[in-house]
């Protein structure tokens, strides 16, 4: 028996082979190709079969991140800039800001160490303003870019946040009035 003879069904009789009882003109029609047997008869070579199209073109962005990133990142990203707007004018007077904190807490003495902390202050704003157009520019590329965006807000809130602590624990740990409440505490 041949590899290309048709299957018996249960019945005993064979099976009809793909498409044998279609007409060739049902044949096109399911298949989707133009009648090439009657070009070919007439000399006229056939038009090749349009390309398949693409649903989205290659250059557009896919979006798959969900529809409430875009709004998580763009208020994390406003909270930021009230951040910033109201922080960065305190940090270039951080000495009156550190002797208004000493009062309020009820440290005895006097702040003294004003020049190291208007210098730190002003390198702790310069930071924080920087730290957030970099945030923004980012968190903003990755929405254009269709990706998931919600958490560079947050990362950059973190670094902002630990640069400004450093910024502001130098002035701070080396004033002498604050040195003798710390030893006054812990003693």
């Amino acid at each position: 028996m041949s590899d290309f003879a048709p299957e018996s069904g249960p019945d005993g009789r064979q099976r009809p082979r793909y498409g044998e009882y279609a007409s060739p003109e049902e044949q096109r029609s399911r298949i989707q190709q133009p009648d090439v047997t009657e070009a070919l008869s007439a000399g006229i070579a056939p038009a090749p079969a349009p390309a398949p199209t693409s649903v989205a073109p290659a250059s557009a962005p896919v979006a798959t991140r969900p529809p409430a990133d875009r709004i998580i990142t763009i208020v994390l990203l406003a909270m930021g800039a009230v951040n910033v707007i109201f922080s960065v004018p305190s940090f270039f007077d951080l000495g009156a800001a550190f002797a208004s904190t000493f009062d309020a807490m009820g440290i005895p003495g006097e702040f003294t160490n004003t020049p190291a902390a208007d210098m730190w202050g002003g390198i702790a704003g310069v930071l924080l303003l920087a730290t957030y157009l970099i945030t923004a520019l980012a968190a903003w590329r990755r929405l254009r870019a269709g990706k998931l965006s919600w958490w560079i807000p947050v990362v950059g809130a973190v670094v902002a946040y630990v640069l400004i602590v450093l910024c502001l624990s130098v002035p701070l740990a080396s004033d002498p009035a604050f040195q003798e409440y710390i030893r006054s505490m812990a003693g």
